[in-house]
C-alpha cells in the first residue's frame, strides 16, 4: 500500500528539511510544492487561472499515480489563497481511490522563528518565499485560506527535522522502500 506523507504548514514551517530527513530514512521520494510551483511560473504567472489549475492537476495527477502504483511519496504543502477549495478533500480522494494511505502532517512555526528562517540560502536555492517584508505583508492578507485536517501536529520551533521524521515514521508506522532510481547509470 502506497502512503503519502503530505507535509503542510506555512513558509519557513520546516516542510522540506523534514520531507529530506524523511527520505533519507523511508526512501519516499520528496515530491515538494516548489517543483510544480517554479516549473509553471516559467510559463504563467502565480494564481492565474492556467497556474491554479495547471498546479492542482499536475499535483493530483503525480499523487494519484503514485498511489496506484504503490509508491509511497512525501509531498509539501503551504495553504495559501490561489489554491481552489477542495483541494485537501480532492487529495484525500486521490490517494484513498487508488488504494492507498494519506497521513497529514501540520509543521507549526512561530512568527519569531518563521522570520529567522525566511532568508535562508537552503530557502532561495530553490525558490521559495526569502523575503521578511513579503511574509509580514501576506499575514494582513485576510484571503480565505483552507487548512487541511491533520491527523499529527509537530511544533518545528522544538523540534528538529531529524526529531520530526522520527515522529512522523512512529505516529504512521512508516517502513522504508527501495528509493527510486532518477536517472538509470550509464
Amino acid at each position: 500500500m502506497m502512503n503519502l506523507v503530505f507535509l503542510h504548514g506555512a513558509a519557513a514551517s520546516g516542510k522540506l528539511t523534514t520531507a529530506r530527513a524523511l527520505e533519507r530514512r523511508l526512501g519516499y521520494p520528496v515530491f515538494h510544492n516548489h517543483l510544480t510551483v517554479n516549473m509553471l511560473t516559467t510559463v504563467f504567472p502565480f494564481g492565474s487561472e492556467p497556474f491554479v489549475r495547471l498546479r492542482e492537476q499536475i499535483w493530483l495527477s503525480v499523487i494519484a499515480d503514485a498511489a496506484r502504483t504503490g509508491r509511497s511519496v512525501i509531498f509539501t504543502f503551504a495553504p495559501e489563497s490561489t489554491v481552489q477549495f477542495g483541494f485537501p478533500d480532492r487529495l484525500r480522494a486521490a490517494v484513498e481511490d487508488n488504494k492507498g494511505r494519506l497521513c497529514s502532517v501540520r509543521l507549526e512555526v512561530s512568527e519569531q522563528t518563521q522570520e529567522a528562517r525566511i532568508g535562508n540560502a537552503s530557502r532561495v536555492a530553490v525558490g521559495k518565499l526569502a523575503d521578511v517584508d513579503v511574509l509580514r505583508a501576506g499575514r494582513h492578507d485576510h484571503s480565505p485560506v483552507e487548512q487541511p485536517p491533520a491527523d499529527l501536529v509537530i511544533d518545528t520551533d522544538t523540534s528538529d527535522p531529524e526529531h520530526s521524521a522520527a515522529m512522523i515514521i512512529a505516529a504512521f508506522h512508516l517502513l522504508p522502500e527501495e528509493p527510486v532510481i532518477s536517472f538509470p547509470e550509464s
